[in-house]
């Protein structure tokens, strides 16, 4: 049976190892990038009303729980790397009140992530639906590679639309797709 737990930046933290084993196997980053993803990731459990879920797989034969999975986002703010990029491209590309309107508060789901063992159970949708429950903000953003992928069809299903397509971090080169849905989650 799966559970989703809720966590706080300091368990987050204490739980890096196993948030970077899920993300690795999730993503197959090149192993150079990992230590960069893990400051990424610390960093982001200071920002504004950061919220973490655990996906854990709950067996009666096994004393602790496996977690299979993790989604966490914060509040995006002036001065956070992620919203002040996006906030200019869609500033650039929609206009200044289309990105105040998606941007202007937001919460930035910043990762979102299943054992690929376990994919295709329903588990990414469940822990969308949780993290966003009960947020305050009028919106939820995210990126996502500009790919047909399991994941950008998830969020599409889930209502989030794209506010920007073939999207290119500075510094990147990979496609991604910037996309936003009003919350609360239906």
């Amino acid at each position: 049976m799966i559970e989703f737990r809720g966590a706080g930046p300091a368990e987050f933290t204490e739980r890096l190892e196993t948030v970077i084993d899920i993300y690795a196997a999730a993503m197959n980053p090149p192993e150079e990038q990992i230590n960069g993803r893990k400051t990424i990731m610390r960093n982001h459990a200071t920002y504004p009303h950061f919220q973490c879920h655990f996906a854990e797989l709950r067996d009666s034969s096994v004393s602790s729980p496996l977690t299979v999975g993790f989604a966490y986002g914060f509040h995006g703010a002036p001065g956070q790397w992620w919203h002040d990029v996006v906030y200019r491209a869609v500033t650039d590309r929609l206009g200044r009140e289309a990105a105040n309107a998606w941007l202007g508060n937001a919460f930035e789901l910043a990762e979102i992530h299943v054992h690929p063992d376990y994919h295709g159970k329903g588990i990414g949708r469940a822990m969308i639906r949780t993290i966003c429950a009960g947020r305050p903000e009028r919106s939820a953003v995210l990126s996502t590679h500009d790919q047909p992928t399991a994941a950008r069809h998830l969020y599409a299903s889930m209502g989030f639309t794209d506010l920007l397509t073939r999207f290119v971090f500075p510094g990147g080169h990979e496609d991604y797709a910037i996309m936003g849905r009003p919350l609360p989650l239906t």
